[in-house]
């Protein structure tokens, strides 16, 4: 198996889904706060008010952790926890939580990297025009100052923003996230403008305020499209599609990635929602801020498809056979995160972490007073191996982070999805590593070579 020396095994939480304290020592109101007191928009009514009550228990997680052998931990901050109005004031309360998670992560030896917005976007922010407005980006940008001011003289590797697909179609275009409206695309193209506007201004702020060296990247959900076969043919035909907008949506990586990378939307792109993006003499220079890696968060694929005579050069086909299904029912694609991971290291050549990968599972603890989750070490199993074949290929990756460390509030599917190595009793949080972290620690302990 091919995993470098310094090769990165960690694991990854968001701040909504893990920390709790929802009310507690100044923390303002995010849009997820008003999405869960929506009723009905949330699984059962459930809310991150405890979630697993992290911003209490962080120390003992940071000792699972260890014991894990974590050698990275992929967590992020909670805007409105630092900043309660989104701008202003500093709440000195909710950043000394995470500068003593720091100091608590570095004694245990292991790095932290550190995600600036996984989602919760500040309420009071919300009510001003969220992303809509231009403003945002400057909002965001004091936010990244705060942080890296604070954090800085420790912490060296930063992502901006967590799937941003996400937070824009899922919480603005389809409403099934926070803030759960539906907007057309003339206000998410404005949306996905701000956005990218927004990393470049902190990437800026991230850079001139590190106390050392720093390493930025980005984490947009990257989930390829697969070859029919290995044929030369078929494989340019996935990457065509991969790397086309071919619909109008603000979902195509191109939207995300070539902007900052590249320093120009795609064309076929601007030649589809051009005309709403709203740019202004010097923006894109604004965005291109240089990436130091790529993070990729892959759980599915786009679809397969084979080479075809038509202008595409492109035809989609079936997946062969009955693919398994993890309990959110999400097909199980092994070989997603090789052609992922190749075509992303193809196209922009740059170091590339795995940001998330994982699956949700059907979790409880056994008679035993075990969780035994066979199905969730299988999967991790049969990834990596993809990913090591991307190794051995040539592709740069520097790390991967599993998703998830523990079981969580997962957005709107509230508590009934379980993604962690460790299993969390809701009503105690009491923590219970199930199998997969054993077998993790044993993954980790030799380098990646006994899957």
């Amino acid at each position: 198996m091919g995993f470098p020396d310094g090769f990165v095994w960690g694991a990854a939480t968001a701040a909504y889904q893990i920390e709790g304290a929802a009310k507690e020592d100044g923390r303002g109101l995010s849009v997820w706060d008003m999405m869960c007191r929506v009723p009905g928009r949330i699984h059962k009514g459930h809310t991150g008010d405890v979630a697993c009550d992290h911003y209490h228990r962080f120390r003992e997680d940071v000792a699972i952790m260890k014991d894990i052998g974590l050698k990275g931990y992929r967590f992020s901050i909670s805007w409105p926890r630092v900043l309660p109005a989104g701008t202003g004031q500093v709440n000195e309360k909710g950043i000394g939580f995470y500068s003593e998670l720091v100091d608590e992560l570095l004694a245990a030896g292991i790095t932290p990297y550190v995600t600036l917005f996984h989602w919760d976007y500040p309420y009071d922010l919300f009510c001003r025009g969220g992303w809509l407005n231009r403003d945002t980006v400057d909002w965001f940008a004091e936010y990244a100052s705060v942080l890296v001011e604070r954090l800085g003289d420790r912490v060296q590797h930063w992502m901006t923003f967590n799937e941003p697909q996400c937070f824009v179609g899922l919480g603005h275009q389809e409403g099934y996230h926070a803030p759960g409206i539906k907007l057309g695309l003339p206000e998410l193209c404005r949306m996905v403008h701000h956005v990218l506007m927004s990393h470049g201004r902190a990437a800026q702020a991230l850079r001139a305020g590190s106390k050392s060296d720093c390493a930025v990247g980005i984490a947009p959900v990257c989930h390829p499209v697969l070859p029919a076969t290995d044929s030369d043919t078929d494989v340019e035909a996935a990457r065509k599609k991969m790397w086309s907008v071919n619909r109008d949506s603000i979902w195509p990586l191109p939207w995300w990635f070539d902007p900052i990378i590249r320093g120009q939307y795609p064309e076929d792109g601007l030649a589809r929602l051009g005309e709403y993006l709203p740019i202004e003499e010097g923006d894109m220079a604004v965005i291109a801020q240089p990436l130091d890696f790529i993070g990729s968060n892959t759980y599915q694929c786009d679809g397969s498809v084979k080479a075809a005579d038509n202008e595409n050069g492109w035809e989609d086909v079936e997946y062969p056979g009955d693919r398994p299904l993890t309990a959110l029912r999400w097909p199980v694609v092994p070989e997603a995160l090789y052609w992922v991971t190749r075509f992303l290291y193809e196209r922009y050549g740059l170091p590339i972490y795995i940001t998330e990968n994982g699956m949700s599972n059907a979790d409880w603890v056994s008679k035993d007073g075990k969780v035994h989750d066979p199905q969730r070490i299988d999967f991790a199993s049969q990834y990596l191996a993809q990913l090591s074949r991307a190794i051995d290929e040539g592709a740069d990756v520097r790390g991967y982070f599993h998703w998830t460390l523990m079981d969580n509030f997962e957005w709107a599917e509230g508590y009934k999805e379980r993604f962690g190595l460790v299993y969390v009793d809701y009503a105690t949080c009491e923590r219970t590593p199930k199998d997969s972290a054993h077998w993790y620690r044993g993954v980790i302990a030799s380098s990646g070579t006994e899957l």
